[in-house]
């Protein structure tokens, strides 16, 4: 993990005694899991039981649901970008299978499943968030650069492309009844990085989407 530029994506705060930042943590978990399992609107007293942690503690660290809101957000995005940097260090030799591993890796942290629950109740302009992505999105473009470099990667592919991806083929099916929802995924994952080596079998409508223009695009 590049501890550095983790750091630049957090604001200035009192440092935590270890108790209280076990809590903290235990209670950003608890929020992703609840919020994957029930949605955004989950009670809080759910997170606080599932964190194992009193109500008055879980507002102690998080005054509101959009305060939690922001820093479950903030997870997703740094561990994310954690697991980015992972496969792009343990890189040997085949850039690809680097990225392949990101791909596969990146389905832990339920992407497909928070984003739209987060989408509308976070601040996306908050200074936090914009550096948590800049660093998302250098991290996957350093893992997308090096298999392009190795002649392994279409060239027709930007980072949007890929996190869009990700993102659609990560969400969980309506229902709760299919309960090996994640052999489906890593699945068609496989299939869909299938369609991303080179040579490119066929030629792709539009242009690559890069982050910032999805973004430009989902503010109009």
């Amino acid at each position: 993990m590049n501890t550095a530029s983790t750091a630049t994506t957090k604001t200035s705060q009192p440092r935590l005694r270890a108790d209280a930042q076990r809590n903290r943590e235990r209670i950003v978990a608890a929020a992703r899991e609840v919020m994957v399992e029930h949605g955004a609107e989950v009670p809080l007293d759910e997170v606080a039981r599932r964190a194992g942690v009193g109500n008055a503690t879980l507002y102690r660290h998080f005054p509101d649901r959009a305060d939690l809101l922001h820093h479950v957000t903030l997870s997703v995005l740094d561990r994310t970008a954690d697991r980015a940097e992972r496969a792009l260090a343990a890189e040997d030799g085949d850039a690809f299978q680097a990225l392949r591993a990101f791909v596969h890796a990146a389905v832990e942290e339920r992407i497909g499943a928070l984003c739209p629950l987060l989408s509308d109740g976070v601040d996306k302009d908050h200074p936090d968030l914009l550096a948590a992505r800049d660093r998302l999105e250098r991290a996957v473009e350093s893992l997308m650069g090096a298999a392009r470099e190795s002649g392994r990667l279409r060239a027709d592919i930007a980072v949007g492309d890929l996190m869009v991806a990700i993102t659609q083929l990560t969400r969980p099916l309506p229902g709760n009844r299919c309960t090996d929802f994640d052999r489906f995924v890593h699945r068609h994952l496989q299939l869909f990085l299938d369609g991303l080596m080179a040579p490119a079998r066929s030629e792709l409508p539009g242009s690559a989407a890069t982050l910032d223009g999805l973004r430009q695009q989902c503010r109009r």
